[in-house]
């Protein structure tokens, strides 16, 4: 397949504070891949929202997952996700949604998003073996000294 120029390339931003990044969000990377050339993995920071693992950590806990995959990018950014993702030169937002209230909140941010900047939202349906995973289910196991890791993201070691 030959490289698509930055302009007509499908770029897609998966946005969200990933704390931690689990299966359920890698399953929806990996699925997006399948529909956009590149996906952006983007921490979005907000210095008044308390987390449980620094930006730093986070970023490198993802970055490990996809190894060297060159179709996906790992960032963070702060302010509103339809301006990184014009910085970025993104045509589409990419969202998962466990749940019928997961839809409708994503459905509604869609919308908005769509009115003011012309960006797409595409929302993949978590599979359902993946539909009980959540951020702060982790981080509450954690907080009462339960492994968690058949529910992060697993890291890839490249071979070079």
């Amino acid at each position: 397949m030959t490289q698509k120029s930055h302009n007509t390339q499908r770029i897609a931003v998966f946005p969200g504070s990933f704390d931690p990044f689990t299966i359920g969000h890698l399953s929806v990377v990996e699925r997006g891949l399948q529909l956009f050339d590149k996906v952006i993995v983007a921490i979005g920071y907000n210095e008044h929202k308390t987390t449980a693992a620094g930006i730093e950590e986070r970023l490198q806990r993802i970055r490990e997952a996809f190894g060297k995959d060159a179709a996906v990018e790992v960032d963070c950014y702060s302010g509103l996700t339809i301006d990184y993702a014009r910085r970025k030169g993104a045509r589409f937002i990419l969202r998962g949604a466990r749940t019928y209230t997961d839809f409708e909140y994503e459905r509604n941010l869609a919308d908005v998003n769509r009115k003011i900047s012309g960006i797409e939202t595409v929302i993949l349906f978590t599979l359902p073996e993946h539909a009980y995973i959540s951020s702060s289910m982790v981080r509450e196991l954690q907080h009462n000294d339960y492994a968690v890791d058949e529910f992060v993201a697993p890291r890839v070691i490249d071979k070079d």
